[in-house]
């Protein structure tokens, strides 16, 4: 992918392959946002935080084509994170979705 030289690693590669039919502005904002998630969190977690920040950057700044990609960018990471869940441990994925709620609703 365009961010990411040489190997990829497994999230890199689970990421690739989701957003590879996204538009291009949008893709490329989503692997920029996860060049440097720690590779030692879970993909959903490193996901969700990554969705969180973009949503943060959005939040702060003012309304304008910026912004609308970061709130894109956003929905799409926070969209990943559940799916990741959701493939990993299902059963839980009710339980990460409001530990999301929960952890933005602390920063707002």
């Amino acid at each position: 992918m365009a961010h990411w030289g040489g190997r990829l690693t497994a999230a890199q590669s689970w990421i690739a392959d989701r957003v590879g039919r996204a538009p291009a502005e949008l893709r490329d904002q989503i692997l920029r946002d996860t060049e440097d998630t720690s590779p030692t969190a879970s993909l959903q977690d490193a996901l969700a935080g990554a969705g969180l920040a973009a949503l943060e950057r959005a939040l702060a700044t003012p309304a304008d084509r910026a912004t609308a990609l970061d709130l894109l960018t956003a929905d799409a990471l926070i969209t990943l994170a559940l799916l990741a869940q959701a493939e990993v441990r299902p059963e839980e994925l009710g339980r990460f979705a409001g530990t999301l709620v929960l952890v933005h609703s602390a920063q707002a």
